[in-house]
């Protein structure tokens, strides 16, 4: 799986514009929310609604490659697999979140920086093939730990879940 098809799986996750008011991430297109847009754009502030309506596809897909692929050294997952399930897994928890729970599934230093150690137990036959398992394991009880508390997320539950349980595949 290239990062194309990653950021193609993504982008179909995502959908276009949303402003949902229990949305903590406020207005979104193509899952890129208002921070993220300003700071991609260096506006020393989050991105305005029409700002957020008026992103293109082809930026998104540029700010996933930078933001979700490239700067957190997510292309030094080798897999392709395993890397849309720990890009997916930062773009909707965190970069830093999806790290961590790499790491943890490893068995490495949790550090939240994808570097040597992290690259090597990837490699490692005995460590690396289990680790989307370990991943999506923790996104779910992650998942599961957010809803309860604080319910008022319970309005995006089915999607949070068939998001991840359709990773499963990939794993």
């Amino acid at each position: 799986m290239t990062d194309d098809d990653i950021i193609d799986r993504v982008l179909k996750y995502e959908g276009g514009f949303t402003n949902n008011p229990a949305d903590r991430g406020g207005p979104t297109n193509f899952g890129i929310t208002a921070a993220e847009l300003g700071r991609t754009r260096g506006l020393n502030r989050p991105a305005t609604v029409a700002e957020i309506q008026a992103l293109t596809r082809a930026e998104a897909v540029n700010i996933y490659q930078a933001s979700y692929i490239k700067t957190p050294h997510f292309d030094q997952i080798a897999d392709g697999n395993l890397r849309l399930i720990v890009v997916d897994c930062g773009v909707l928890h965190g970069v830093g979140r999806a790290a961590k729970w790499l790491q943890t599934a490893l068995g490495v230093t949790v550090d939240g920086a994808v570097g040597q150690q992290t690259v090597n137990a990837l490699n490692d036959p005995a460590k690396g093939p289990r680790a989307g398992r370990g991943v999506l394991t923790l996104r779910f009880q992650f998942i599961g730990a957010l809803l309860q508390s604080d319910p008022s997320q319970l309005v995006f539950a089915a999607g949070w879940l068939n998001r991840a349980a359709d990773l499963i595949q990939f794993a």
